[in-house]
């Protein structure tokens, strides 16, 4: 096995079929437990916890203090229907983001077997992950606490409890997209119901005693300011990743480009799948690159 810098095995990743050897053999049939990605880490598991414990508490109160003493009924419903579809959209988000595969290189493949049945030309190598024992195409970072390399990570994000990468950068984008949105919402919200028992009586315009529904609705504002803010921080962060063609680790080392530069459209359609449609908003709907090739290096 050869160990080489970065700059020095660019022959072998113009050749897909060396960096995804689960293309040449066919990969061993798996359980449904297997399949599962989910990192078993207790500092992600429990702000993944405290993530749906924040959402869920922004729709109780915004449910039960906010909406429900109303008098408008069309005003609580617009705006309910509105609060609730984007937390789910939010929380789904935030579950596809942790469960799914952000784009591991197979664990273990670099053995002496494997590499000498690829039938390595003069002058191609191979670069070995010491870490994980996997061939580590261009572009992949091994990961601490996943423990594998990640195919383009971006960085490993404790609040989803994983990796962002490949396969599930589209995911973080919405989670933290969904988040601002239901965040600016509520301190709408929040704004309005303030204006609305001061010129009422408080004991009407909530179902809590008024120091109780101060002191929650004073807790919402704190909480949907810092999230407006971390998220929407994140979420442009993110999309001017994916302009760039550029990972936040990549962008951290100041790694010198060697793959091919495209435009802007096409790393968005690389990241949230070919065609564009509605389909890029939903958590649901699984990217397909089509032609967007995220792996083009220039020759």
């Amino acid at each position: 096995m050869m160990l080489t810098p970065v700059h020095h095995f660019r022959n072998i990743e113009r050749h897909p079929e060396y960096l995804h050897p689960e293309k040449r053999f066919p990969p061993l049939p798996l359980n449904a437990v297997e399949r599962m990605w989910f990192i078993k880490d207790g500092c992600g598991i429990a702000c993944g916890v405290v993530t749906w414990l924040l959402v869920l508490y922004a729709e109780f109160v915004v449910f039960f203090v906010i909406l429900v003493p109303s008098r408008d009924l069309v005003y609580s419903a617009i705006n309910g229907t509105l609060f609730n579809a984007l937390a789910f959209l939010a929380l789904a988000s935030h579950s596809r983001a942790m469960l799914t595969d952000p784009g591991a290189v197979p664990k273990g493949n670099a053995t002496k077997e494997f590499i000498e049945s690829l039938q390595l030309k003069p002058g191609q190598v191979v670069y070995k992950c010491p870490k994980c024992c996997s061939i580590k195409p261009d572009r992949a970072h091994h990961c601490s606490v996943c423990k594998r390399c990640i195919r383009k990570m971006d960085h490993h994000c404790p609040w989803v409890n994983n990796c962002v990468g490949e396969s599930n950068q589209k995911y973080f984008v919405l989670f933290t997209m969904y988040i601002a949105l239901i965040s600016l919402h509520a301190l709408i919200m929040v704004g309005f119901h303030f204006l609305y028992c001061f010129e009422e009586d408080w004991t009407k315009c909530s179902s809590f005693s008024p120091p109780t529904t101060v002191i929650l609705l004073i807790l919402l504002c704190f909480e949907g300011l810092l999230f407006l803010i971390f998220t929407a921080v994140m979420f442009g962060t993110q999309v001017h990743s994916i302009c760039t063609d550029e990972t936040g680790i990549e962008q951290l080392k100041k790694e010198e480009r060697r793959w091919a530069k495209k435009t802007k459209w096409m790393n968005l359609k690389a990241v949230f799948g070919h065609p564009f449609s509605v389909a890029w908003l939903s958590p649901f709907a699984t990217p397909d690159p089509g032609k967007a090739d995220p792996y083009q290096y220039v020759v």
